[in-house]
């Protein structure tokens, strides 16, 4: 009995390479050209851009644009290839653009304008519609006629090597109308949208993003070989050749699957065996739930876990429907009720509410089983205490949070490691080799970036892998300083009563940290997220913050973009005082409170919630467990609660004013 599929690999299966979609280049004639130039399209204002593609070997092509009517040319080499180099005016358009080499390609309603590369993982993929469905997503949508917003949406595709053309959808760029929007990155939508509206200028979007990836697969085999961490997963890459024989991997993985199963000692003889209620339990531990269970007391666990909890249903909810409400359990889980499976569930970031059908449903007491299997990082049911239920048909509910019993059914370092597909996104370099090089010769405006839940594990590690990326980009770009703003990870996961170590909190630091490089830019969403929903709706303030950047740094907009900015903090006897910048109109509590996320260390490092009180630019902290304190961290964990904010409303950054070691140091 193949009760679950034990896919661990953490990422949001993308849009489906469909047989039917348009993926060629622009070929009209001899002339082929990659699929960045289409009609539609949006040239860079104010620079040399370039044209290149392939005809036959020693032919002249030439090319003549429509904002200024000169013809540039350049001769085919005895390879086929050409590139010819001409300037861009100012905003504006539309143009055309006539590539000929005796026979003529013509590009139409071709734009002058900012091109901005828009990358990430599944926040910065997350669609209007579609599996992401932002807020108010059908009016947004209806909403969404910017002809002057134009949007090309690359193709998720790895590579083991450098590619020179990418896999766009919808024959190239189109206009940005509800046909073509519903399915692009929110995030780079509301971004362009505000820019658009408060400038007029054309705003070009080469969205390249792929759900759950690592940012060491968007970042180049030559960078990677600088950071000792990666030098031999990168070396393997570049002497490996893709595996074609898919069927191959498949036989593979079904294998390890009956091997993990094989093993679960909650499986005899292909069946589950620890399903009914009368099950002797006296062996097995308590959990609270929800939780991850790397954080109650299975630290670095990683495998099957059996969690149980006997219900009883009265009298009142049989013979109707009832719903089971588990949150989102991280990664895999199959869920059982009275000995009946009612459900099962791929992907650490999907909520799961199951359905028991109402001839099903008995009074009584009945174990509610949940099978859950973890592969890498964190694991456990780990939503919000409030979604754990059960509600009747008439809407009465029974919580589920509290005690669990559970039982691991298998560890995976008793088990042979999983195979590894040879064309999986999360492999050092491979999203960088075939969704960003191809665009290295179109000169950009910048790039805006959402990304870091899948390095969590790993923050530090990026605290030299994330600068060196973006260095990396720009070099690559051969655009030394392009701007480069991004979103610092959004609050998710349960609220602690206590202060704790965070991997969020330290990849979040990691974020900010980045700032240290010149022309980048960071949106602070700790106070738009969703504690359970890695993926939250409020992508309009996202765009927003971003594009606030954007205008005042490269609009000439005088906005408000940032919040307060921790400068420096002195030690004043039992108190410490902080000085921040961006205070814009003054410091405040969002909600009118006192302020709340703040808390002190002295030199034992055991940290403490802190009384927090403004003065001028300054916040004051102090706690009376801490009578020598020496450290402060502001919003340091996971799901904060915080809501320090400047004048214009804008939140402060997570932070620390200590360097003392990440509990992710050495992680790799």
């Amino acid at each position: 009995m193949n009760i679950l599929n034990l896919n661990s690999v953490k990422f949001f299966k993308g849009s489906l390479l469909l047989a039917s979609l348009f993926l060629s280049a622009v070929v009209q004639a001899k002339v082929t050209l990659p699929s960045v130039f289409s009609d539609n399209m949006v040239f860079q204002q104010k620079t040399n851009v370039a044209i290149w593609g392939n005809t036959d070997a020693g032919k002249t092509v030439k090319v003549t644009a429509t904002w200024n009517n000169k013809t540039y040319t350049a001769k085919a080499g005895s390879d086929g290839k050409f590139k010819v180099v001409l300037p861009t005016p100012s905003f504006g358009g539309p143009y055309s653009v006539s590539i000929s080499d005796g026979d003529v390609t013509k590009l139409s309603n071709v734009l002058i304008g900012d091109v901005w590369i828009c990358s990430g993982q599944s926040n910065m993929e997350m669609p209007l519609a579609g599996w992401g469905k932002v807020n108010n997503y059908e009016q947004e949508i209806n909403d969404a006629n910017y002809p002057n917003i134009r949007l090309l949406h690359t193709v998720q595709v790895t590579s083991n090597s450098p590619l020179k053309d990418a896999k766009v959808y919808n024959d190239g760029w189109q206009a940005c109308t509800p046909k073509y929007v519903a399915n692009f990155s929110s995030v780079a939508y509301f971004f362009a949208r505000e820019i658009n509206k408060r400038t007029g200028v054309p705003i070009g979007l080469i969205n390249t993003s792929w759900g759950g990836t690592i940012a060491e697969a968007w970042t180049s085999a030559g960078t990677l070989k600088t950071i000792p961490d990666f030098v031999e997963a990168v070396n393997k890459i570049e002497t490996s050749s893709k595996d074609k024989d898919v069927s191959s991997f498949k036989q593979k993985l079904e294998a390890w699957q009956k091997l993990v199963l094989n093993k679960d000692a909650g499986i005899v003889q292909g069946k589950p065996a620890w399903l009914d209620a009368s099950l002797d339990v006296s062996s097995w531990k308590n959990m609270t739930m929800p939780s991850l269970w790397e954080k109650s007391g299975m630290p670095g666990f990683d495998g099957v876990v059996w969690f149980r909890k006997n219900i009883t249903i009265p009298q009142s909810w049989a013979g109707k429907d009832l719903k089971v409400n588990l949150g989102t359990i991280d990664d895999n889980d199959v869920t059982f009720f009275n000995g009946e499976k009612i459900g099962q569930t791929e992907g650490f970031n999907v909520p799961r509410t199951y359905t028991i059908a109402a001839n099903k449903v008995k009074a009584g007491t009945f174990a509610l089983v949940v099978r859950v299997f973890d592969g890498a990082g964190d694991g456990g049911l780990y939503g919000d205490k409030n979604v754990l239920s059960l509600v009747s048909a008439n809407g009465e509910r029974l919580s589920l949070d509290g005690d669990w019993q559970y039982k691991v059914g298998v560890n995976l370092k008793d088990v042979a490691p999983m195979p590894a597909s040879n064309d999986g996104p999360n492999r050092v370099t491979v999203l960088y080799n075939a969704m960003i090089n191809p665009y290295l010769q179109f000169p950009i405006k910048g790039a805006i970036w959402y990304q870091g839940e899948s390095n969590a594990g790993r923050a530090n590690q990026y605290r030299k892998l994330f600068p060196a990326m973006i260095k990396d980009w720009r070099k690559s770009w051969n655009q030394p300083s392009f701007p480069f703003y991004f979103v610092q990870l959004a609050n998710f996961m349960q609220a602690v009563r206590e202060p704790k170590p965070s991997e969020w909190a330290e990849l979040r630091d990691a974020q900010r940290e980045t700032l240290s490089l010149p022309n980048t830019g960071m949106a602070v969403s700790i106070d738009i997220g969703d504690a359970v929903d890695i993926h939250p709706k409020n992508k309009q303030d996202v765009g927003k913050r971003l594009a606030f950047i954007a205008l005042a740094k490269d609009y000439g907009v005088k906005i408000p973009y940032s919040g307060p900015v921790y400068q420096s903090q002195k030690v004043e006897g039992s108190t410490i005082a902080l000085t921040f910048g961006s205070t814009d109109g003054g410091l405040k509590a969002s909600d009118g409170a006192e302020l709340k996320g703040f808390s002190v260390a002295g030199s034992d490092q055991k940290f403490h919630w802190a009384k927090a009180v403004i003065k001028g630019n300054q916040v004051v902290v102090s706690s009376a467990e801490v009578p020598n304190p020496i450290s402060v961290r502001y919003a340091w964990a996971d799901n904060p609660q915080c809501n320090f904010v400047n004048g214009a409303g804008l939140p402060a950054s997570p932070f620390r004013t200590d360097n003392w070691p990440d509990t992710t140091f050495g992680k790799k």
